[in-house]
């Protein structure tokens, strides 16, 4: 006697998968690497589109224009003889206060981040973070270069203008205009590395603008006979006369001139950038 087979499970056919339901999704938008290129933008996205950037170059803008040409009319109205100084020269109080503008936006340019906390999105979306310092860098240099030419420039043109005394040789209009950008973007990029390294806002304004200052008041009160040397030093090379020196007006007759003064801020900048690229890459956030 034979034993009954067991009944088979019955078994639903099942349904064949179809392609953008059940089966494997592919994106139409086409998958790469991210680039510097990539990174650039962002950063782009970022710096034009927070309302610190356009408060402080605004008022750089208004401070270079606005002290360049009221000291141009002032000389125009009292009839004063420049003794042979470039008239472009009169630009240069208005660039030195408004290089406190630039220091301050690039402290903020990657500050803020810390502050905020800004900067844990930025290093997710972005793992390489010499990427995003590069990127940064880049971005803030070009800007504060061309802000500070421009106005430079047009600051110039009406200096030249309004006191009719004769056009200043090329080689002073190039120093006083693309050289003062290069210098003022070079000092920026000084304080965005202050910025990465201190990861504070306020405290790194703070070192910028002593940076800047304090060199020329310390020097200013050094009366002693062993500390003329010292003073000496401080008064070539502080800020301010190494700006003065692109105009041909330094503080000192010697120390670095002409475009000395921006080849020194230059290295400055590459030595800062390089700690700020040893601090980002050791350090958590």
């Amino acid at each position: 006697m034979t034993t009954p087979a067991a009944p088979q499970a019955h078994q639903q056919p099942q349904p064949e998968p179809r392609h953008g339901l059940l089966g494997y999704y592919e994106s139409p938008i086409p998958i790469r690497r991210a680039t510097l290129g990539d990174a650039i933008a962002s950063e782009w996205t970022k710096i034009r589109s927070v309302r610190s950037t356009m408060w402080t170059l605004g008022v750089m803008i208004v401070l270079m224009m606005a002290i360049g040409l009221m000291s141009a009319l002032l000389i125009a109205a009292a009839d004063t003889d420049l003794g042979g100084e470039p008239v472009v020269a009169l630009g240069f109080f208005g660039v030195l206060l408004g290089s406190i503008c630039v220091i301050t936006l690039g402290v903020l340019t990657i500050g803020s981040e810390y502050s905020t906390g800004m900067i844990r999105t930025t290093l997710t979306a972005c793992p390489s973070r010499a990427r995003v310092l590069t990127a940064k860098a880049i971005v803030f240099f070009l800007l504060a270069f061309t802000i500070t030419a421009v106005t430079a420039t047009l600051v110039a043109v009406a200096q030249t203008a309004i006191l009719d005394g004769g056009v200043d040789s090329g080689s002073v209009w190039l120093r006083a205009t693309v050289g003062v950008g290069l210098y003022t973007a070079a000092l920026g990029l000084v304080s965005l590395a202050a910025g990465a390294i201190i990861r504070h806002s306020a405290g790194a304004i703070t070192v910028m603008i002593g940076v800047v200052l304090l060199p020329l008041v310390l020097a200013m009160f050094m009366f002693s006979d062993s500390l003329r040397g010292l003073q000496r030093f401080l008064f070539e090379y502080s800020i301010p006369n190494q700006l003065g020196a692109l105009y041909g007006t330094g503080v000192t007759d010697s120390g670095p001139s002409g475009w000395e003064s921006v080849l020194l801020m230059l290295g400055i900048a590459a030595v800062a950038m390089g700690g700020a690229y040893l601090a980002l890459d050791r350090r958590d956030v």
